[in-house]
């Protein structure tokens, strides 16, 4: 609605998932390499925590941008899974046989896992389980995904498991029951928000990728305090700053300061 007017040929600040605007911070980009020193590492749980709204999904993305073609991955984005379904999910994604309905066998899902992980080890291949929303996984399929990883052979683990999650998955596996799980954690990492400097290079990236030339639209003290009612936050300065565009352009404004941004926050972020 309000691209062209700034001389835009996209909205820069959709919520929605794009990889044209992806944006990788310092931060994002220290999170990539845990991520990625985990998976060399060739066993046990790879653990990604962040704000709800600080990349994520960012740096998942750009993860799986880069993983190596040796590697097969079943992905897992619905939490609230019981044990047999979340089996079920990943014997599906990673292509593990079912017997044919009229044999009347009965399938087992871990064993056939097991056989199945066992030959893409023999044909030099690595398996991954990534689970979204992770802090929402109950118990009983977090100690599932621990006795997956009991699955070995005399030289490495058959599968690696990386939960991505919000703060309260830490809380979960501080707890003293989670100790076996814990344990076996090779690397972490805790996204945090941008600081100011980042978050106006994120905002000046974005604009450029739809197509801004010139300088800003927001002056200084309108970025200043972006960043400040956002707390750093992507999707939250996703959303703040598309509404002030939108206002801009509805009062033919083709400079955002302060005041205007501060009156759109009272409208889109509950006090």
């Amino acid at each position: 609605m309000y691209a062209s007017f700034f001389g835009l040929h996209d909205e820069p600040f959709s919520v929605a998932p794009d990889p044209r605007f992806m944006y990788l911070s310092d931060a994002h980009r220290d999170a990539l390499r845990h991520l990625e020193q985990g998976l060399a590492g060739g066993g046990g749980f790879v653990l990604l925590t962040g704000e709800i709204g600080a990349g994520k999904t960012t740096v998942w993305r750009a993860f799986l941008e880069r993983l190596p073609p040796d590697v097969d991955i079943a992905t897992v984005v619905n939490p609230r899974l019981k044990v047999d379904a979340l089996l079920a999910r990943v014997c599906e994604d990673l292509g593990v046989p079912r017997p044919d309905a009229a044999s009347g066998a009965v399938f087992d899902p871990i064993d056939a896992l097991h056989g199945h992980l066992l030959l893409s080890h023999a044909q030099g291949r690595r398996t991954l389980i990534a689970v979204d929303e992770a802090q929402a996984l109950s118990d009983e399929v977090l100690e599932q995904l621990r006795l997956l990883t009991n699955l070995v052979t005399s030289d490495r683990k058959l599968v690696q498991v990386l939960l991505i999650g919000q703060p309260e998955l830490l809380d979960t596996l501080a707890r003293p029951e989670m100790e076996p799980l814990a344990q076996r954690i090779v690397a972490r990492y805790h996204l945090p928000a941008l600081p100011e400097d980042e978050t106006r290079r994120y905002i000046a990236h974005r604009l450029a990728v739809a197509g801004a030339g010139g300088p800003l639209p927001f002056d200084d003290e309108a970025l200043a305090l972006v960043h400040r009612l956002c707390r750093g936050v992507p999707r939250r300065i996703n959303v703040l700053c598309d509404r002030t565009l939108l206002a801009a352009f509805e009062a033919r404004r083709a400079r955002i300061d302060a005041a205007l941004v501060a009156r759109v926050a009272t409208q889109v972020f509950i006090p």
